[in-house]
């Protein structure tokens, strides 16, 4: 079966006599099917390794940037071009509204067919696209509208084109003038959270993680995944974001809308939250939050 991992085998032979149920069954033997189906679920999904995570993370069939705008955005403008060089579709952004509210929305943009993939370079930026998403950002600040950015790429474009332009320059700059940036940023790691490519955009007054996503300083095929703790819970514990955004059953992949109304809910209640603080507020309390990242105790 296309686009099937391996541990989701067992649900989908479920779901497809659940669906013959519903056609020519009895409403009491598909119900009962289908708590067999629930139950499945919870039990795959509660014992996930970190490597299985990752391929729920990459699945062809994860809702990205562009379908997070259009399920959770209204009158969404796509702004495109970093002033400079050129305009890189891996990522995308302009102006919304959210529940009313204008915002600035930034993310990495990956494709489904291999015309879109390579359209979008497989979500991996070049320089001009962090420059794009830091221009959108500036743009942001100067309206005084928060930042909303939605993190899914395996990584920066590691190209010799990409490193003459100034890769390493445009992620550091991204991460200094985010740090300073004077409006409230949410960051939502939607897929993959890979190294500096999804640092560039992460650095936010509030850290927001999808259930399944990932998030590491490098590919999981450069480390051993249960050595990266990049999974939600593991960051959530490590400080390193601030809240796990809970996914439907068998993942966002299968449910688009149930995993946009989670999302919305997490947005709503932290840009509440971050309204009430002035700029000198959120960059102290940003500075603050990423400064606290990697400290520790000796146990004696």
């Amino acid at each position: 079966m296309r686009d099937v991992l391996d541990f989701e085998k067992p649900l989908l032979e479920i779901e497809a006599r659940l669906a013959e149920l519903r056609q020519t069954g009895s409403p009491e033997e598909a119900a009962r099917l289908e708590e067999r189906l629930r139950r499945q679920q919870r039990k795959v999904f509660a014992n996930l390794t970190p490597w299985q995570r990752v391929q729920l993370a990459r699945h062809p069939r994860r809702p990205y940037t562009l379908d997070f705008i259009r399920l959770l955005m209204e009158d969404f403008v796509e702004l495109h071009g970093d002033r400079a060089f050129g305009d890189d579709r891996a990522v995308v952004g302009g102006l919304a509204r959210f529940e009313g509210q204008s915002v600035v929305v930034v993310g990495h943009q990956k494709g489904r067919d291999t015309r879109e993939k390579i359209l979008r370079n497989f979500g991996m930026p070049h320089p001009e696209g962090y420059r794009k998403a830091l221009r959108l950002m500036k743009l942001a600040e100067k309206f005084g509208k928060p930042v909303v950015t939605f993190i899914d790429t395996p990584g920066a474009y590691p190209g010799i084109g990409a490193e003459e332009r100034g890769q390493a320059e445009a992620i550091a700059r991204n991460l200094r003038e985010m740090t300073a940036l004077g409006v409230p940023i949410v960051v939502l790691v939607t897929g993959e959270g890979g190294s500096g490519g999804a640092l560039a955009l992460g650095v936010g007054d509030r850290v927001l993680m999808l259930e399944h996503a990932v998030y590491s300083v490098i590919s999981p095929e450069g480390c051993a995944a249960e050595i990266l703790r990049l999974t939600a819970a593991d960051l959530l514990k490590l400080g390193v974001i601030d809240r796990i955004v809970g996914e439907p059953p068998g993942g966002a992949h299968r449910d688009w809308e149930g995993t946009a109304e989670a999302v919305r809910g997490a947005l709503r209640a932290t840009l509440d939250e971050l309204r009430t603080l002035g700029p000198d507020e959120l960059v102290g309390q940003r500075y603050a939050k990423f400064r606290r990242i990697g400290v520790f105790e000796e146990a004696l």
